[in-house]
Formats: structure tokens, C-alpha cells, sequence
């Protein structure tokens, strides 16, 4: 394990960081971080290098193909992608779970906003996790109770944005190929650029570099195959998501018209937006005979909470991907543009609002491209659902 002293150190400072913030915390808040601390505490301590598992006689093959996989995509992420070279997924740990944390999403039962809750470094996020799914539960079960949309996902990986050195975790490992490097390239995107308090810019921005990386790596790597699949069911699940987007956008509508219609009128035109989205998706999924996992939200009713989660995710991607394409493919000028925007919120709202046909399409000349220079796509990326 990665115990040496400094490894440790490095580890207990964030940590203590954390626990002298909450000491002027009170309740749920306190809590809340405190099991947060824990949990990461756990995940960092359960690492090994991958050097040491992949060198273990008692380690499977397939473990060893997986984390050999990891190893080329992160250093694909440095080489080609120009994403940060650090430790972070250059160590594993097995967890024991099927995910490493679950995310709480509540909307108001008239609102497609999401809640947001604010926390130390991150800023205000719309979204809640926790390292056991029954605190998800629990606290997803009084949000309800107050007359809120609730959604509880699992989560295979986050990034704790470089101050940890983040593991390889055995819930990543559930994915195929293509999920694994995706999910390497989006949580190191998290690291190359993060504004504190927006969630819709980080997981887009994130998303967009994933998409990208994956469709460089599969022609890099010569899986030509493989890249004309998965463009397919790109373009499928980008109707998916333009699904969710569309019904989310007849709901707003319906939520802020004025005068408000009656409660029960407005609850039942409410649940026939939200059957109908349901039910063009599992039509997309029938003709496109592809399985996203939204057909479970739709099975267990569709509601506000889990169309502000896929707008969370895939509302600014069509305006990172113009943006990309506006700077030449060029990786290096594409992140260059977005710390000009980064730090504008208007223009990171003008990037999202439209997708990208505005003054917020920055144009960084004179960049070295970043390696193969592959064209950039315009549609949103790979919904995974409770990512």
C-alpha cells in the first residue's frame, strides 16, 4: 500500500483540513463531512500500485488486462490529451462495493432546477454524495418528504481535483473498454480545469474532453471497428438525451406560466410531459436495439430530479464541442479558450445557453496542436446514467 510517510501526511492534511472546517459546523452539515472524510480515508488507504497488483501471483488475469488497459489510457490522457501527469490512477483499490459513492439529485416537485449544496474546495454543487447508499437513501427519503423530486444514483468515480492521488477503483472496472478510458479521461478533466459553484460547466466540460480522448484513442490504437460502433451509439444516445432536454424544456414552460393552472392540472400535465419523454426514449432504445439505463428511471417514474441530472451533465457539451471545433481541433488552444471563459460567468452561461453560437466562442491562436489531430463532433457524449 501506498503508506509511506509522506504519502500518509499528505493524506491526514486535507483530511484535518476538512475536520477544522467542520468544527464550526453544526447537525447534518458536520455529519455530512465527517462521513465524507471517512470515506475517502478509506478509499486512499485501500490503495496498492498498479505496478505491485499487476506483479501479484494472487491478482486475476483479468484484473491484470483491465488495469494494462488503464495504464495505456493514462498515459494516452499525458501524452495525446494533454491531461495532467500526476498519481492520480496509478494505484488501485477494491472497495468491496459496486460503487464508491451514491449521488442524491432533489428538484422542487414545480422546478427542473436542481437543489445545490455548498461545500469547502468544491463550491456549490447539484448533487449530494455519500459512501453508504443507505445514507443516500435516508437523506433522499426526507427530501422527498418535503415535497421534492428525488433520484438516487450509484457513482463508479469522482475526482477529488488533485488533491488526492486518486485511485484506480474496482467500481470503474464494471464498465467495458470503452467506459474505463472514457471514465479516466472525464475524472482527469476534472483536474486540468474546475470553477468552484457550477456544476453544469464542470461535468460538460469534463464530458466533452472524455468524448474527444475516446474517439483519439480508438483511432490511435487502430480499433477502427470499434470507433464506428461506438459513433453509432453516440448519435442514438445524443436523440436520447435531445429526449430528456426537450421535456425538460416543456416543463420549465409549464412551471413558470403565468397564471399557475390549478395544482392538479398542473401535476397531471406534468406526469403526460414526463410519460411522454419516457416513453420516446424506450422507442429510441427499441429501434436503436441498444440498453442505456435510463430505461430503469423510467421504470421507476420519471421526474424532475432525473432530467435536471442529464442536463447537469449534457447541457453545455454541444458548446465545448463548437468550441473545439472553433479552435482547429487543437487541444492545447481548446483549454485555453475555456480558462478565458472560466472565469466569466456570463460567458460560461452564453457557452451553455446556445450551444456555443455566441461571443463566448474564444479563439486561442497560435497553439501546438496535442498529438493526432482528430476533427471534433458537435453532439453531446455518452449518457451514463448515475455516473
Amino acid at each position: 500500500m501506498l503508506t509511506d510517510r509522506r504519502s500518509v501526511t499528505a493524506l491526514k492534511i486535507p483530511l484535518l483540513a476538512v475536520a477544522l472546517m467542520s468544527a464550526g459546523l453544526q447537525g447534518c452539515a458536520l455529519g455530512y463531512l465527517t462521513q465524507a472524510a471517512h470515506g475517502q480515508w478509506q478509499l486512499m488507504h485501500a490503495r496498492r500500485p498498479l505496478a505491485q497488483v499487476l506483479a501479484d501471483p494472487a491478482s486475476s488475469d483479468e484484473l491484470k488486462a483491465r488495469l494494462r488497459l488503464v495504464q495505456d489510457a493514462r498515459d494516452f490522457a499525458v501524452s495525446d490529451l494533454g491531461l495532467p501527469d500526476n498519481r492520480s490512477y496509478r494505484s488501485y483499490s477494491d472497495l468491496k462495493r459496486p460503487y464508491v459513492v451514491w449521488n442524491v439529485v432533489a428538484a422542487p416537485e414545480f422546478s427542473v432546477a436542481p437543489q445545490r449544496w455548498c461545500f469547502p474546495f468544491t463550491g456549490c454543487l447539484s448533487y449530494r454524495g455519500y459512501f453508504r447508499e443507505q445514507d443516500a437513501r435516508r437523506m433522499a427519503a426526507a427530501l422527498a418528504a418535503h415535497g421534492n423530486d428525488v433520484m438516487v444514483g450509484g457513482v463508479t468515480a469522482y475526482s477529488t481535483l488533485g488533491h488526492f492521488a486518486d485511485p484506480v477503483l474496482n467500481t470503474m472496472l464494471r464498465y467495458g473498454d470503452l467506459g474505463l478510458a472514457s471514465t479516466i479521461f472525464h475524472e482527469l478533466a476534472h483536474q486540468l480545469i474546475y470553477v468552484r459553484g457550477d456544476s453544469e460547466f464542470n461535468e460538460s466540460f469534463a464530458v466533452s474532453v472524455e468524448q474527444e480522448g475516446l474517439r483519439r484513442w480508438l483511432a490511435a490504437r487502430g480499433r477502427s471497428q470499434e470507433l464506428q460502433d461506438y459513433l453509432g451509439r453516440h448519435q442514438a444516445e445524443q436523440l436520447i438525451v435531445g429526449v430528456f432536454a426537450d421535456g425538460r424544456r416543456q416543463l420549465a414552460a409549464l412551471y413558470a406560466a403565468t397564471p399557475a393552472a390549478p395544482l392538479e392540472q398542473l401535476r397531471a400535465r406534468k406526469h403526460e410531459i414526463l410519460a411522454a419523454s419516457g416513453a420516446q426514449v424506450l422507442q429510441l432504445e427499441r429501434q436503436f436495439k441498444m440498453r442505456t439505463g435510463y430505461d430503469q428511471w423510467i421504470s421507476d417514474g420519471l421526474n424532475n430530479a432525473h432530467l435536471a441530472a442529464v442536463g447537469t451533465y449534457f447541457d453545455c457539451v454541444p458548446g465545448f464541442n463548437r468550441l473545439l471545433a472553433a479552435n482547429g481541433g487543437r487541444l492545447p488552444a481548446f483549454y485555453a479558450a475555456v480558462r478565458k471563459i472560466k472565469g466569466d460567468a456570463a460567458a460560461r452561461r452564453a457557452l451553455c445557453a446556445d450551444g456555443g453560437n455566441t461571443t463566448a466562442i474564444i479563439t486561442a491562436p497560435d497553439e501546438a496542436p496535442s498529438g493526432p489531430s482528430a476533427p471534433a463532433k458537435s453532439e453531446p457524449a455518452t449518457a451514463v446514467p448515475g455516473r
